[in-house]
Order: structure tokens, then C-alpha cells, then sequence
């Protein structure tokens, strides 16, 4: 079970990386498509593309001493429970032949600071197996 702290860090991660979205073009398809063998975060389109979006976010000072990648919890095994949950989102939502991607957003928050960094990784291509 997560403690609040988390879950409120990780939704104030996914509305900065929805602004940060939209900021850029994108349209908000959906916030938390949920089941039970995975979660989109974020669900978004530009020009008919879809985009599937995770979020990473850490509460820490942006010093650029990190040495953390939030990213590499993006490992195998997510990815083969985000495929599935995607495959089934395109099928729910009937856009099975809809082109899309798949990124992975790490938002930095620095509350102390009031300051944000977004590092974007684009073109993440979930197995497929």
C-alpha cells in the first residue's frame, strides 16, 4: 500500500506532466487508466497521434547531483504489464489502428525551492510479450 506522501507526490507529478503536455500541443485523453495488470499514467494525443505516457516523480532539490534515474524503474516487466494495459486501452476505446508512442516523464519536484524539472524520454517502445 503507498503512504499518502507517495500518492501525492506521484499526483502532482502526472498535473505537472499534463501541463507540460498541453504546454507543448497535446490534448489529455485520459489521467490513470487503471487495470488490473497495469496503469496508464497519462493518455494523450497531438495531431491524431496518441501518445501513453509514464510518469516518474521525486520529491528532491534539483542540484544536478541527483546520481537517481526515476526512469530506470521502467524496467522489463513494466513494460510488458504497460503494453497490456495499452493493447487494451486501443481495443476499449476502438483505436486499434491508431499510430501512437510511448514516453516516460521524470518530474523532478523541489518543494523547498518551488522549482520543477522535466526530463521527457521519448520513443520508449514497451515488449511486446
Amino acid at each position: 500500500m503507498e503512504s499518502k506522501n507517495t500518492t501525492s507526490t506521484g499526483n502532482l507529478g502526472e498535473s505537472i506532466a499534463c501541463k507540460f503536455l498541453v504546454d507543448r500541443g497535446f490534448e489529455i485523453c485520459d489521467r490513470n487508466y487503471r487495470k488490473k495488470y497495469g496503469e496508464i499514467d497519462v493518455v494523450a494525443q497531438k495531431r491524431g497521434r496518441l501518445c501513453f505516457v509514464e510518469v516518474k516523480s521525486v520529491l528532491q532539490s534539483i542540484d544536478g547531483s541527483r546520481g537517481y534515474r526515476p526512469e530506470e524503474n521502467v524496467h522489463r516487466q513494466k513494460l510488458r504489464r504497460l503494453s497490456r494495459a495499452i493493447e487494451t486501452y486501443l481495443l476499449e476505446k476502438d483505436r486499434l489502428l491508431e499510430k501512437w508512442d510511448f514516453w516516460v516523464l521524470v518530474v523532478f519536484i523541489d518543494k523547498e525551492e518551488k522549482t520543477v524539472e522535466i526530463r521527457c524520454i521519448k520513443d520508449v517502445v514497451p515488449a511486446r510479450n
